[in-house]
């Protein structure tokens, strides 16, 4: 959409309106490093859903909205070329590992980490996460402070590692890798994305924490070796996985894969828990809400599985809420390959565009009153979220997060233990709880600080919640049902199979085959919680009636 005073360009070819202050050499970067979510809403609101600014010497084209998010998405890399934006990672993953490496070796290196994140593994997880928070909480007490964004990163670092790295990060290594990960963190600085390699403190403590974690990674490679029970985590995936040439992994990309692999599983799921509890302290109604579901379903001591944490509506719509005001990733970024066209613009090879979460969450037309935390947008009667590409938390397209299912099974099991035990308190006033903009990924301001008080007189339940029925409701009864799969969404995760193995069949490779032409009415329920339940939404159902 356009803002009222901006008119359609009539002809394909124009260039995307231009912010103007730009100062030189530094182009807009002093203001967008003082606020980059306030200086792009202000772009939004000045040029409409495309414009030009300039960080440096790069010209960004801003895109937000869902029609300018599905175009930004669904283009090709040859295109849009996301590795090429994210050479920042490049000294942290590694060279030629992930974003660095050919399209093709990358490919195959992202499908190497699939199988961790698939259906089957991800039921043993819940159980490995509740078990951390119960740990991680033994000592409280009846009641105390904590900084809340740090006991989420220490809580977070531990669930991901021990799910995805294995026993000798975890438990052997702990306190050196939790230094290691500290000094990596810190070298996602915004300098990077336009001088990775300046001699700065922080640049030189991020190269030398990425060559000792390749130092220890050898070593337990080594040490590996000699056992003769394998693990099943992403270490071992990654040790035992070969290219398509027959080519092992080397240390060098086993250590970038596994850096990767934390850093999509932890620093935003620790901004984004953090944010969830500030958030439902500022709203004693709301937390309210959520403890009555988690007492109805779980009680005071209820196992928490994998099937249970994906039966908890209100908690999950306040996780969606906080993911919409509080996306960890500012903006997404692609380099133009070849000329973008949208809407009678074009923007030209050498540039980059960029998608803002943030910024297109604040959009009234699609969210309306925007700042307000209203946990009924996703409700059956507005679903808010339902539009292709307004809700963009975990990004879209085929490059979507595929570690997102991880993040909210993550999430909810973090508190589906934590707020049956505790409930939090601010301890400072509510303004003062902000995002921090001085860092790449977005969290809460520190210190962060909240007050934790034991629940008292918690009557121990065994009343579950009624399950929904996922059928949809009808006037009339259907005859059949198609089965439509977006393969350029689908990620392989294999939930469609697990839900429904005689209507989707996925092989090794995450190759998705639809069984059936013609399901017959019997399997639409199944087809339903696979629609439901798969994590890129690339599978839609749609019956029909005679």
């Amino acid at each position: 959409m356009t803002t009222p005073n901006q008119e359609q360009p009539q002809s394909l070819g124009l260039e995307p309106p231009k912010m103007p202050g730009a100062l030189p050499l530094f182009g807009h970067m002093l203001k967008f490093g003082k606020n980059p979510f306030l200086y792009m809403m202000n772009l939004r609101n000045s040029l409409g859903e495309i414009g030009e600014f300039r960080m440096f010497h790069q010209k960004m084209v801003l895109m937000t909205g869902p029609e300018a998010n599905e175009a930004f998405f669904r283009a090709p890399d040859a295109q849009l070329d996301q590795s090429q934006a994210y050479k920042i990672m490049t000294p942290i993953f590694g060279k030629g590992v992930v974003f660095d490496a050919p399209p093709h070796k990358k490919d195959q290196q992202l499908k190497m980490l699939m199988p961790v994140l698939r259906d089957k593994p991800m039921r043993g997880y819940a159980q490995v996460i509740v078990q951390e928070v119960e740990d991680m909480i033994a000592g409280w007490g009846e009641t105390g402070e904590i900084d809340l964004l740090e006991f989420m990163k220490e809580l977070t670092i531990y669930t991901s590692s021990h799910c995805l790295l294995g026993d000798e990060f975890r438990y052997e290594l702990n306190e050196e890798f939790a230094k290691i990960y500290h000094d990596l963190e810190k070298g996602v600085n915004p300098l990077a994305f336009v001088f990775p390699y300046l001699p700065l403190p922080v640049f030189r403590r991020r190269d030398k924490a990425r060559a000792r974690l390749q130092e220890l990674v050898t070593g337990i490679i080594a040490k590996r070796a000699l056992k003769a029970e394998k693990s099943d985590d992403a270490f071992q995936l990654l040790i035992d996985s070969k290219y398509d040439d027959g080519t092992a992994l080397s240390p060098h990309e086993i250590t970038g894969m596994l850096i990767g692999t934390i850093f999509a599983g932890h620093h935003t799921t620790a901004g984004t828990a953090a944010w969830t509890l500030l958030e439902l302290a500022r709203r004693p109604e709301q937390l309210e809400l959520v403890l009555t579901e988690l007492d109805q379903l779980f009680g005071f001591d209820g196992e928490v599985t994998f099937q249970s944490l994906r039966e908890i509506p209100v908690l999950e719509n306040v996780v969606k809420e906080v993911l919409r005001l509080h996306p960890p990733l500012i903006f997404l970024i692609r380099k133009v390959m070849k000329d973008f066209h949208f809407k009678g613009y074009t923007v030209k090879a050498g540039k980059y565009v960029c998608a803002s979460p943030r910024v297109s969450h604040r959009i009234a037309e699609i969210f309306p009153d925007p700042e307000k935390f209203d946990l009924e947008r996703y409700s059956e009667e507005r679903q808010e979220d339902a539009r292709p590409f307004s809700w963009i938390a975990f990004g879209g397209g085929k490059h979507k997060c595929t570690g997102n299912a991880f993040a909210m099974l993550q999430l909810k099991a973090i508190f589906s233990i934590l707020l049956r035990r505790y409930t939090f308190e601010l301890v400072d006033e509510k303004d003062q709880y902000q995002d921090d903009f001085t860092q790449m990924v977005v969290q809460p301001l520190s210190p962060c600080r909240v007050r934790y008080v034991k629940r008292k007189n918690l009557q121990a339940s065994t009343e579950e919640i009624a399950e929904s029925s996922v059928a949809q409701t009808l006037t009339v009864e259907p005859t059949g049902f198609q089965i439509y799969l977006d393969r350029e969404l689908c990620q392989g995760h294999a939930t469609c199979m697990a839900e429904a193995p005689e209507l989707f069949q996925v092989d090794d490779e995450g190759n998705v085959t639809v069984l059936q032409d013609n399901p017959s009415l019997e399997a639409l329920e199944k087809a339903q919680l696979a629609e439901k339940y798969c994590p890129t939404k690339a599978i839609l159902i749609k019956t029909t009636n005679t």
